[in-house]
């Protein structure tokens, strides 16, 4: 019986385990099979899944089915062993349930925060999150303006916050102005028996609410995922 060809590494191999190897150091977590195909000049996804799938055979990485990224590195294209804790698989779907202004605040459609259908979401590392943050009070909204700005949150990026309804001095959150319908993101502060939600963006002026019944906090921001320009 012909015994098998010892399988090597082709030049497909090495892009996929050296884009592999600069995205997990680069972000703490594994890239999508999308991702890894859009850096190698792979179209199609299941060509990438071939290519994984020899890279596992030969121990340069491991993959969890059931996990979202579940993709390991073990050895690097140099064969140097990775260190296990350097492997973020533990992935969690953050439902994306909305978009919020940050900017001067418009009004909006009562449904401003179930903007988009149940099953939208997004993939986050734990290890990105705080320690103790708990999963279940945590959703995303989809930035409008740039009134945050200067707290490096631009038009476009995703904020992941975490379901409060109070707020200590200086935090960022998400507010609902009940007496106007309207929704912003700004830094919340107590002041004097008034609310003043403060902009990052030396061009716009801070908004002062006398009745502090009227603001209705949604969740403070914990994350802030970049929106990638192009894409």
């Amino acid at each position: 019986m012909m015994a098998r060809k010892k399988m090597g590494l082709g030049e497909r191999h090495k892009k996929i385990l050296k884009f592999l190897e600069k995205f997990q150091t680069k972000n703490g977590y594994p890239p999508s099979i999308r991702e890894i195909g859009e850096n190698t000049n792979i179209s199609s996804t299941s060509v990438v899944n071939y290519y994984l799938n020899q890279l596992e055979e030969m121990n340069y990485i491991d993959r969890e089915s059931n996990v979202s990224r579940g993709i390991k590195l073990l050895k690097t294209l140099e064969g140097n062993l990775v260190d296990a804790a350097q492997n973020i698989t533990e992935m969690f779907n953050i439902p994306v349930v909305g978009r919020i202004v940050a900017g001067e605040p418009v009004p909006v459609p009562s449904s401003d925060f179930n903007y988009y259908d149940q099953e939208t979401g997004i993939n986050i590392a734990r290890s990105l999150l705080p320690p103790r943050e708990k999963m279940d009070d945590l959703f995303a909204l989809e930035v409008q303006g740039d009134s945050m700005i200067d707290a490096m949150v631009n038009d476009g990026d995703i904020v992941i916050m975490r379901s409060i309804n109070q707020a200590e001095n200086g935090e960022m959150v998400a507010v609902w102005l009940t007496d106007r319908d309207e929704t912003t993101l700004k830094y919340f502060f107590n002041e004097n028996g008034k609310v003043r939600l403060q902009p990052a963006n030396p061009t716009m002026k801070p908004i002062i609410i006398d009745n502090p019944a009227q603001v209705q906090v949604q969740g403070k921001v914990v994350l802030v995922i970049r929106r990638i320009e192009g894409v």
